[in-house]
């Protein structure tokens, strides 16, 4: 039984370890306008940044990059030491919870490598205060002892780059903001971008998606590059499972109906958040904790997932006395809007 149980335990690693390079293969490997698509003013600011350190043979200045999830902050890192053509070491704010590992890091980078800090807002106080002369100056202050007898002893650093990317640039520290040489806004995708992202996914992925298809898929990933890969591959299993494989406008409509994404781009936990605003705080205003406590969900997801989108796509208003579903929100859930989306703002902006 041994025998034949044995190639169970070599294929397993072998899937995941394909799952992962299939992943990393969706991302692109350089600015040219068919591997990284939109975002042109910032790809064209890059190319600029990138040459200058190249003609001057210096480490790229530190770069900061926000924006919402899923826009493609983390692979226009890796493009960045892509095309400087050096390694890139990744981490994430959560992850460095001591001055210790911030400074083994730091320590252990190659001269001109390039260091990615995701989330990096999420950083804590103490330990983002090494980074300023690691950044700066390119050196480690270590405290060495307790009290009278404490030393500091100063480590020099390889010149490095940062790149840090974060949803939340307004929760940066003014100290830590500063420091970046160069800071680029990643927006939202428009349908055209997104149907480049589609068809670039679907040739790497071997799936043949028709046009139309193509532009449906992209309508209905909510501006988000992340998301129509996602939807992409959904659609994918569907047409291999429940037809011959081929993904066309019908085949795509019937996946992602099953998928419970709406033609607008709407899934089922945007329609629940709209649902309670409408139903349970009669279309608002309402605050985002009491809003994040009646979907049981938490604010900061509601503020940096949802929102994003829903604001952007007319569904929600935030006023000062909280979030407001707009009349389209109300006909687009089948329902009869009580007043204008105008009239709901200016009531909530006088009671201010």
């Amino acid at each position: 039984m041994s025998a034949r149980r044995a190639p169970e335990r070599e294929v397993q690693p072998v899937a995941r370890e394909r799952e992962i390079s299939l992943e990393a293969s969706l991302r692109p490997r350089g600015l040219s306008d068919d591997e990284y698509i939109n975002q042109d003013k910032v790809k064209a600011n890059l190319r600029i940044l990138i040459e200058a350190a190249r003609r001057r043979k210096e480490p790229l200045e530190h770069v900061a990059l926000y924006g919402p999830p899923g826009v493609g902050k983390t692979s226009l890192a890796n493009v960045i030491a892509a095309e400087l053509g050096v390694a890139i070491r990744v981490t994430s704010g959560p992850a460095i919870e001591r001055q210790g590992d911030l400074a083994a890091i730091l320590t252990s980078l190659e001269p001109g490598e390039v260091l990615f800090v995701d989330e990096i807002h999420r950083l804590p106080r103490i330990v983002e205060e090494v980074l300023y002369p690691a950044m700066e100056e390119f050196h480690l202050d270590i405290v060495i002892g307790r009290g009278p007898g404490a030393r500091t002893l100063r480590l020099p650093l390889p010149r490095f780059t940062l790149v840090g990317a974060t949803t939340r640039i307004g929760r940066l520290s003014s100290p830590l903001r500063d420091r970046f040489g160069a800071t680029y806004l990643l927006d939202l995708f428009d349908a055209a971008s997104l149907e480049k992202v589609v068809r670039r996914s679907a040739r790497i992925l071997g799936v043949e998606v028709e046009p139309a298809a193509a532009r449906e898929i992209a309508s209905r990933a909510r501006g988000t590059p992340r998301v129509a890969n996602r939807l992409l591959k959904r659609v994918r299993d569907f047409a291999q499972v429940r037809h011959d494989g081929r993904v066309t406008l019908a085949v795509a409509r019937e996946a992602l109906a099953a998928l419970d994404v709406d033609e607008q781009g709407l899934d089922d936990a945007d329609r629940r958040l709209l649902v309670a605003i409408i139903d349970r705080f009669s279309g608002g205003p309402v605050g985002l904790e009491t809003l994040g406590a009646s979907v049981s969900d938490d604010a900061e997801t509601i503020e940096e997932v949802y929102e994003p989108f829903l604001m952007r796509a007319g569904f929600l208003k935030r006023t000062p006395r909280g979030r407001v579903a707009t009349e389209h929100a109300y006909r687009h859930l089948g329902r009869t809007p009580p007043t204008s989306a105008v009239t709901l703002w200016e009531e909530a902006q006088g009671d201010a």
